[in-house]
């Protein structure tokens, strides 16, 4: 956990400690996700989602002080381990372009105003007439990543761009879109299909992490965000009528 603020006492998780023990941690994480996930700003969010379809609009990110970052900030997990998930995260952000195109070309004949809103305008020779929104705000992701690194080695570092998935079409395209999100976890064909692709996404998340340095400390912490997470997202995703998400996504193709 990177902490911008380690001389103050409290920050956006509440009670800041310069040596927390895992209980600490946890209420921490806990905080931050009970206040970014809470009910209220998820139903704000979904809502403002087809406004921002026919008036997509970039949110400005809030000025950050790069000069105040340093090691000494690193809390909770060795200093070069916190590097390396950087520079796993750099590696996974990079390819922007390349995700926001194929996503682009799953969703044009499902939702065809979300298409344009993930990945903007093609010509009919697919050159790019326009940027779309989502790709606009996630393309700053590198840049800040790469920033906090130099930040905090006093080294330039390129990321790798890894290979994105190319757009494979079936003749069913609510399939092919859940393959595309990952949904094939969960909606697969056989047990053994879903239980390859986990294994290996798995595999994948875990070489990117530098997972074998990681303190069991840092993985049982990793592994209670996401499952808190997961259960916060899950329990909001149950109030959600089929209805209301129709009337509020309805498009004409």
């Amino acid at each position: 956990m990177l902490n911008t603020l380690s001389p103050v006492t409290e920050d956006l998780a509440g009670q800041s400690y310069a040596h927390p023990h895992y209980f600490q941690t946890q209420h921490r994480l806990r905080s931050l996700i009970d206040k970014y996930l809470a009910v209220e700003k998820l139903h704000d969010r979904l809502q403002d989602l087809p406004l921002q379809f026919a008036n997509p609009q970039p949110r400005p990110w809030k000025p950050i002080d790069w000069q105040t970052i340093n090691r000494n900030q690193i809390i909770g997990i060795d200093p070069e381990i916190f590097l390396s998930i950087l520079i796993g995260a750099m590696d996974t952000e990079a390819p922007i372009r390349g995700y926001t195109q194929t996503s682009r070309q799953y969703l044009e004949k499902l939702h065809p105003q979300m298409a344009h809103f993930v990945g903007g305008t093609v010509a009919e020779d697919d050159n790019l007439l326009e940027i779309g929104l989502w790709e606009k705000e996630e393309r700053q992701h590198t840049p800040a990543l790469i920033k906090v690194y130099t930040q905090l080695t006093g080294e330039k570092i390129t990321p790798n761009h890894r290979t994105v998935r190319a757009y494979l079409p079936t003749d069913d395209p609510y399939e092919d879109l859940y393959r595309q999100i990952g949904r094939t976890l969960i909606k697969t064909r056989s047990p053994n299909y879903q239980r390859n692709n986990l294994i290996r996404t798995l595999r994948r998340m875990m070489a990117t992490l530098n997972w074998n340095a990681w303190s069991f400390t840092n993985k049982t912490t990793l592994l209670f965000t996401f499952t808190y997470t997961m259960h916060r997202l899950w329990t909001w995703n149950n109030t959600l009528p089929p209805k209301y998400l129709q009337n509020l996504f309805e498009t004409s193709h």
